[in-house]
């Protein structure tokens, strides 16, 4: 346990309330309860001693292990390969519902399917990122773990001759358990781990009442999945990122997190460790396009009564929209330090919360508004109410959009007038506009009018620099920006203009690496923060959306193909990935899912178009 498996090395499960990570050597290293955004009961991920696991390998033995899902599901299968026998470890989370609830099931099941094979089950919880107490109790049904303020209750299956307590169980001396289990083939055995508030003696399943919780579960994730009507080209890749997608979401909120975990370095080693399991409102463009893309237009419709109530608390409280949220809704992201935490390979500090939640990004009125004006032309359209908070909204940016600010990327450093930030207002007042027309709805469209000619007419004077015949990061620089690979789509600039032609190009020779795209060089435009900077996946995505529109259509496939070739085993995405090729950041990243979502829908679309 002193080694950390690789990011991409994971899996994930989820019940749409929260997740876990289970990695191939079947250690699950990272789960947090009731809430993706809760105290961790298993951090390994972060300290392998002091975050804590529930681990479930072969013991005494040399073996192989490869992880798939069971297809169209996100059900995991681990499986181990020795000279003496196969076995397998089917991981997964029932469907939590969409009440907010305190109880959550994780089932774990053991089997071997050829020759024989030792298991050794370590289960070494660890409350509130390891900083609460806990005390073990051992039942014949199973165990109970308990802190002060939670639970874990680990029970048997009733499988002939394997259950847990009809074994020697060791103790250890942090207050956890390990078990060895021999099984032959066709054996079984298996636990299934439930959380709550208040601890429960732990109870018997039985084996019918796991297999109907895994056949229960397998249906409903190839139910949903059914309702997709992607029929292109990369429709397992596209699958397999909505089915991510859906698991990073909270059911009662409709609210998508950015990823399921917290403190994952960009940089091994290095600082920029950040606390991902909350809901950027710049998310919302991203997501509403790649679901409604898809035909997921229920996942759509309360995401975007996500972001309006949102819009309406900015308005009560008085202050801008905020840039990021917890799940539900509630603004409080103060972030503090896990010192006692080494971080993943010893990459500290370890953050909680995010201290960018209060920062000046003027992207993100044009992300949320695109996102309204996208879902109203697929017929979701705001009442009268969600109205009046849009219109209040537009009129504070007519106001407030021409000052400097951190930008997309979160900056820690001094405020910029950031081309991208003026590019998503302009979006942001477009989009308002067209929303005021289509549906005839009150508006001062002769100011939004205004103020968004000024701001076209601003970055085509100071956003585009007549040295470099290029757009740049911001009006006191020379610096490219991948961010500004949105241009074409969004509408601002035609593909085909000379002005973009020539910052694509640009784009190609100084931030593209083997298709790989970089956001920006923090050395030529330093971002108050040290450490190295990986390639940024989505912007990845964004350059082959790009190409295509420029209409490089071959150029686009290669890179989008080439991309594939970085996702882990499973399909999945951290945030970046390194010079040598490994993925670095918290894991897995929406932001890229949702852009390998948009950009295979849109290639496909001007592929089928060229035929």
């Amino acid at each position: 346990m002193d080694a950390y498996p690789p990011v991409e090395a994971h899996g994930l499960i989820g019940d749409l309330q929260t997740a876990a990570l289970v990695a191939s050597d079947g250690t699950l290293d990272w789960f947090c309860a009731p809430r993706f955004d809760s105290p961790s009961l298993f951090g390994g991920l972060l300290d392998r001693r002091k975050g804590g696991y529930f681990q479930v390998s072969p013991e005494g033995v040399e073996y192989k292990s490869k992880q798939l899902y069971i297809p169209r599901t996100p059900i995991l299968i681990t499986r181990f390969m020795s000279k003496g026998g196969v076995g397998e470890l089917v991981d997964f989370m029932p469907i939590a519902g969409d009440r907010p609830t305190d109880r959550h099931r994780l089932v774990r099941l053991l089997r071997v399917v050829r020759g024989v094979m030792r298991f050794r089950i370590e289960c070494e919880p660890r409350f509130n990122y390891g900083r609460d107490p806990h005390e073990l109790d051992i039942h014949l049904e199973g165990l109970v773990f308990r802190s002060h303020t939670y639970s874990i209750m680990l029970n048997n299956i009733k499988y002939p001759e394997t259950r847990l307590g009809d074994r020697a169980i060791h103790r250890s001396e942090e207050g956890g358990i390990c078990v060895v289990v021999a099984l032959s083939e066709g054996e079984e055995s298996g636990v299934v781990l439930e959380t709550a508030e208040s601890p429960e003696p732990p109870r018997l399943y039985t084996p019918d009442e796991a297999r109907d919780m895994l056949h229960e579960t397998g249906d409903y994730w190839r139910q949903w999945l059914g309702r997709s009507q992607y029929t292109g080209r990369w429709r397992e890749m596209v699958e397999r990122s909505a089915m991510t997608l859906k698991l990073m979401t909270y059911a009662p909120t409709g609210a998508v997190i950015a990823a399921p975990t917290a403190g994952l370095p960009e940089h091994i080693g290095g600082t920029r460790n950040w606390d991902y399991r909350y809901t950027w409102i710049r998310d919302a463009s991203f997501s509403v396009y790649a679901l409604l893309s898809l035909g997921f237009t229920d996942e759509a419709w309360q995401y975007r009564r996500w972001v309006d109530n949102r819009i309406r608390d900015a308005e009560e409280s008085g202050v801008p929209l905020q840039i990021m949220y917890r799940v539900d809704g509630s603004p409080d992201l103060a972030e503090e330090l896990l010192d006692h935490l080494e971080g993943y390979c010893g990459s500290a500090p370890v953050r909680l919360g995010n201290g960018a939640a209060n920062q000046l990004q003027l992207d993100i009125y044009g992300e949320a508004l695109d996102a309204l004006h996208f879902a109203d032309k697929h017929g979701l359209i705001s009442s009268h109410d969600e109205w009046l908070g849009t219109v209040r909204l537009v009129d504070w940016l007519c106001e407030n959009w021409d000052q400097p600010e951190e930008g997309i990327w979160e900056t820690r450093g001094e405020r910029h007038n950031f081309t991208y930030g003026r590019l998503m207002s302009w979006v942001a007042l477009d989009r308002a506009l067209r929303l005021a027309h289509r549906r005839g709805r009150p508006a001062d469209t002769d100011r939004w009018t205004k103020a968004r000619n000024q701001i076209y007419q601003q970055i085509m004077k100071r956003g585009f620099h007549p040295g470099r015949r290029t757009f740049v990061q911001h009006y006191a620089t020379d610096v490219l920006d991948a961010a500004l690979l949105v241009m074409p789509s969004v509408g601002f600039v035609a593909p085909t203009d000379p002005a973009w032609q020539s910052t694509l190009a640009a784009i190609d020779a100084e931030l593209v690496s083997d298709s790989l795209v970089y956001r920006y060089n923090p050395v030529a435009a330093p971002d108050g923060l040290p450490g190295q900077e990986s390639t940024f996946t989505m912007c990845t995505f964004w350059y082959v959306r790009a190409l295509a529109q420029a209409g490089r259509l071959d150029d686009a496939t290669m890179v989008l193909e080439k991309m594939f070739t970085y996702s882990n085993p499973l399909g999945l995405y951290s945030e970046e990935v390194s010079p040598s090729g490994e993925q670095t950041g918290n894991f897995p990243q929406a932001f890229s899912h949702l852009s390998l979502i948009s950009a295979a829908v849109s290639l496909d679309r001007l592929l089928d178009a060229q035929t």
